[in-house]
């Protein structure tokens, strides 16, 4: 499409932008397939009569999204400097977020009805409650992108794309505390090299609840206020998850319940994963005052892959959202410097899920990138031994003949 068709600006932005080409333009609206999985899963059960597509949701993102990327491949270009003002007020974009919420809602709801009439049996209620949970996950992208911004409809927005997964903490946390402590020790959602996934789930949900309690409570107690109120966003984004999902309790029954427990064990799971997967092994290292140094593209690992880029609102070029949180997605770029993943998320969480093949795949990665000196890296205390024996304090433990991760020295 061309720059000079765009949609809505700002007000001080130029109509007619240089003459470019956004290739991803129209692409971007595949996000909103998504929120489509619940009832795309009816539609092909009702199709085929076949029960098993009520799991529809783990299908789609861990089978059909990784062939897409294997399909679709790498993309690393950049849109020029020239045309990023013009791109981030173009409010198309916005409204390929914005359209998300009301669809996930939609399949929140469609899916407690279905639950309540008792026509599903346990599996298959189940699947529809992991797919419900697939849906409400990757929302928190959505939530991720838009709880980003300056704008108070946006960040109202990301609240309410938070509630049907009761993860309403993750803004404020995610905001004030993963990004500055990002790549460090004290980051409960930094992993640390041989950490496993199973390890890094109970310390990073109770961390992160803990850290986003005291930040909030830090900041209201030094406006002179207590925190148990209203006016604290941890407990107003809490009272919109118990807003929907009591409304859905005492639309569709009790019987409910333990779906919609379930989704939303799921869907912040799947965050959490992913979380794991942005940051694995890597270190900010300490300046001579002590502080850490600021972060860097060399801190976050990186995928290209245009599918799921599309399907997570390019998330997956995470270095140039921790340099510049507030930026759009549709202007995030790739950098030649930043670390990279051998495939995307949805590949990688696959990876996550059977430990010993994720250390496989990038325990090295992790050391190559620190020119072979893995006490640089973000070890697991637990590991550090073993971890030192194999790689040892500086020398090379051997390259992967997969790894494409330069060095970061």
């Amino acid at each position: 499409m061309s720059a000079t068709h765009a949609g809505n600006l700002d007000d001080g932005v130029e109509a007619i932008a240089p003459d470019w080409k956004d290739g991803k333009r129209y692409a971007w609206l595949l996000g909103l397939a998504v929120p489509l999985i619940p009832f795309a899963a009816y539609l092909l059960v009702e199709l085929t009569g076949l029960g098993v597509f009520w799991w529809f949701g783990p299908a789609f993102i861990f089978g059909l999204m990784p062939l897409m990327d294997k399909i679709g491949g790498d993309d690393t270009s950049n849109p020029p400097e020239s045309v990023i003002k013009w791109l981030e007020n173009d409010h198309y974009y916005r409204w390929c977020t914005y359209l998300f919420i009301p669809i996930q809602y939609a399949a929140t709801i469609f899916s407690a009805w279905m639950w309540s009439r008792g026509t599903l049996s346990t599996i298959e209620a189940i699947g529809l409650a992991v797919s419900l949970g697939c849906t409400n996950g990757i929302a928190i992208a959505d939530a991720h992108e838009l709880g980003h911004k300056r704008e108070a409809l946006e960040k109202w927005l990301a609240r309410i794309a938070l509630a049907p997964s009761f993860y309403g903490h993750f803004m404020i946390e995610h905001n004030r505390g993963h990004h500055v402590r990002v790549s460090t020790p004290e980051d409960p959602a930094s992993s640390r090299l041989g950490e496993s996934f199973y390890r890094f789930l109970p310390r990073t949900v109770a961390g992160s609840l803990k850290s986003a309690w005291h930040l909030e409570a830090t900041r209201l107690r030094r406006a002179g206020k207590s925190p148990f109120t209203l006016k604290n966003d941890i407990i107003n984004a809490w009272a919109l998850s118990i807003v929907l999902w009591g409304g859905l309790l005492i639309a569709f029954g009790p019987k409910i319940a333990p779906y919609l427990l379930l989704q939303g064990v799921i869907a912040f799971s799947l965050l959490e994963v992913v979380n794991y997967i942005e940051h694995y092994g890597l270190l900010r290292q300490k300046l001579e005052d002590g502080r850490y140094e600021r972060c860097q593209p060399v801190h976050s690992w990186n995928a290209n892959l245009v599918a799921s880029n599309v399907f997570l609102y390019h998330l997956q070029r995470h270095s140039d959202h921790h340099a510049h949180p507030l930026r759009r997605y549709q202007v995030l770029r790739h950098f030649d410097d930043a670390p990279i993943l051998p495939t995307g998320y949805a590949g990688m969480i696959v990876l996550a899920i059977v430990p010993p093949v994720y250390f496989r795949m990038m325990n090295q990665r992790v050391v190559d990138h620190y020119g072979g000196d893995v006490t640089k890296a973000n070890i697991q205390p637990s590991a550090r031994k073993r971890l030192m024996r194999k790689y040892g304090s500086g020398g090379q433990g051997g390259s992967s003949p997969s790894s494409s991760v330069p060095s970061a020295a």
